[in-house]
């Protein structure tokens, strides 16, 4: 890729995905806070300010990464995770679930409202715009919310791969039977490496690949 197009695709890209993975750290939390545990808020963690949330190597260095390397086809980063303390819940094994199944939730919300805003508002004001208006706004507009619809639907299938301490585990951990739900559990410390692996082995686009191809059609984005 050109450089003078790598430029184009930060920009492009930067606030929706600092959006996307701010707002899905703080849905955990404020879901958490809302059932019981104010861990988060306590910590100052419910906050809408990146400096909170940023880590270095997920929110910054891993996504400019994935941007050069697949030509904007594939872009993924994380925040610091928000602290959750289960003891604080009524039915911790519920809880936690529904705690986790926040993110992909917000997720899905916002990818579904930059869907609305990007057809509803944008493309049909740009029919009465004149070009430069287009040109200057509407154009990198619409551009910032395709990204945005493609990286939350790429963040809240990822986070649905069901292994902890992705978000899909921990759901899944939250319905299975106590002794399915203690052995899934014993896999967390070795989660990301499994994770990692999986991505790195390509089985991580097998899995999540056919998904996200549905869900950016029914979104009118193919990718």
């Amino acid at each position: 890729m050109e450089p003078e197009n790598i430029i184009k695709q930060i920009i492009i890209y930067a606030v929706p995905i600092l959006v996307a993975i701010i707002l899905h750290e703080v849905s955990h939390g404020f879901v958490a806070f809302k059932l019981g545990d104010p861990t988060a808020k306590m910590m100052g963690r419910l906050t809408l300010n990146p400096i909170a949330h940023i880590d270095l190597f997920g929110t910054i260095i891993m996504p400019l990464l994935l941007l050069v390397s697949t030509g904007g086809q594939f872009v993924f980063g994380y925040a610091k995770p928000v602290p959750i303390n289960p003891y604080n819940f009524r039915n911790p094994r519920r809880d936690m679930a529904i705690s986790a199944a926040g993110g992909p939730v917000m997720n899905f919300l916002v990818a579904s409202l930059s869907i609305i805003l990007l057809k509803h508002i944008v493309i049909p004001f740009a029919d009465h715009a004149s070009a430069e208006m287009i040109g200057k706004v509407l154009k990198p507009t619409a551009l910032m919310l395709g990204a945005s619809i493609q990286i939350n639907i790429v963040l809240a299938v990822f986070n649905l791969i069901p292994i902890p301490p992705l978000d899909g585990g921990r759901v899944l951990m939250g319905f299975l039977p106590d002794r399915q739900a203690y052995l899934l559990g014993r896999i967390e410390p070795f989660g990301m490496i499994i994770v990692l692996v999986l991505v790195a082995t390509g089985f991580a686009g097998y899995i999540i690949s056919p998904l996200i191809r549905l869900l950016m059609g029914l979104a009118g984005m193919g990718l």
